[in-house]
């Protein structure tokens, strides 16, 4: 395909599609997927080889939240029965973080539901962030505590958070159809602060939600331009007890072809599969490794994923390797402080769609319930961490 040229010739050259070419690849058939695959493989293999960064994540603080974003279980009135705790002690939180560590998780990521942190909150995670990084060298933090008030972002910085998560989860036009108690401004607000403050900016979106293929790019594209390092790609667990727990809207198709238009809109950054893989890819989860170089290792915040040990024998499995804390993830010219550089080599991509070879199972409109499994061992339980 034409299309495919383009997109590869400029993700090699890491320029921006346009949005034409980027609603093109989420209208592709079936027929074309494995070609979509192979194409948006040559990008990712550019510039990130075939390693795979892993990270865990630690809920720190479950549940209750006054926020009442629809597809949350931890929402404002949500009748989902998920695990509910307040603040984990620093000890707790660095013993379930070091459970991801030796998994191989290169980056912890802590995250707390609520609004935003209070200052004795910041305090709380600062002495968090010092435990983990005392008993785990190397490792990268990252924070996620919702929407930030003045002078917090440089407070986690001076503690060693290495990143902060807030994602931008939809497109401006439609927040306001998932969230009214904040609005997208105050998401774009927080990531803008999280960089001023020295912090590697993690933003992504959730796809699933109804949201229309204007949409997604709308998103993609905003947050190409906050240019953010890690852009997580997280697809709805439509949780029971939620309002968005009827909305069943992807196949695994339709998830690739999503994976596929983020690494053309998004070609050096890390992309990262996020919540929802095991729910909405199913046995096609390998093949998001040729577009994605970055997914998390074992369970999210309030469901379970798969067990840690199926996640690394899937990535040895699809020819891939785990990313140690010894290689930086971006290529050199994200790095802080260094220019450009030119592009290597592009790899040869003769027979990759014989390498991507997998049989595509065709769309099913059955609900599939059984898949969302709510999260009851880790973190606020007395059961050992999936890791």
């Amino acid at each position: 395909m034409e299309l495919l040229n383009t997109l590869v010739d400029k993700g090699l050259r890491r320029e921006l599609p346009t949005r034409e070419e980027a609603l093109a690849v989420l209208a592709t058939s079936d027929d074309e997927l494995l070609d979509v695959v192979a194409a948006a493989g040559k990008v990712r293999r550019q510039w990130f080889g075939r390693r795979v960064k892993l990270n865990y994540l630690v809920n720190l603080k479950s549940g209750l939240c006054p926020e009442d974003c629809s597809y949350c279980s931890q929402r404002l009135g949500s009748k989902a029965e998920i695990l509910k705790y307040t603040w984990l002690k620093p000890d707790d939180a660095s013993k379930a973080a070091a459970a991801g560590v030796a998994g191989g998780a290169k980056r912890v990521c802590l995250v707390a539901s609520g609004r935003g942190p209070t200052d004795k909150d910041v305090d709380r995670v600062s002495e968090t962030i010092s435990a983990i990084k005392e008993q785990n060298e190397g490792v990268e933090v990252c924070a996620c505590l919702g929407l930030l008030s003045d002078g917090q972002a440089g407070r986690l910085r001076e503690a060693g958070a290495d990143a902060y998560n807030h994602n931008l989860n939809t497109s401006e036009a439609t927040y306001g159809d998932i969230c009214t108690t904040h609005d997208f401004s105050d998401r774009v607000s927080t990531v803008q602060q999280a960089q001023a403050a020295g912090m590697s900016a993690c933003s992504g979106l959730i796809a699933g939600m109804g949201e229309s293929d204007a949409d997604l790019i709308d998103v993609v594209f905003a947050l190409r331009e906050l240019d953010p390092d890690s852009v997580p790609v997280n697809f709805l667990i439509p949780f029971e007890g939620t309002p968005l727990a009827k909305e069943w809207n992807l196949t695994p198709q339709r998830a690739l072809r999503i994976l596929a238009m983020v690494r053309f809109v998004c070609p050096d950054i890390e992309v990262r599969l996020a919540g929802g893989r095991e729910v909405h890819l199913r046995s096609l989860q390998p093949l998001a490794l040729h577009l994605v170089n970055s997914i998390f290792l074992g369970d999210y915040l309030t469901s379970e994923g798969q067990a840690g040990k199926d996640d690394l024998a899937m990535i040895a499995d699809a020819g891939f390797e785990v990313e140690g804390t010894d290689t930086t993830t971006l290529p050199e010219h994200r790095r802080p402080g260094c220019g450009e550089a030119p592009a290597d080599e592009a790899d040869d991509a003769e027979g990759a769609s014989e390498e991507l070879a997998a049989t595509v199972a065709a769309p099913s409109d059955d609900t599939r319930r059984d898949l969302v499994s709510v999260r009851r061992r880790g973190a606020g339980t007395e059961l050992p961490p999936n890791a």
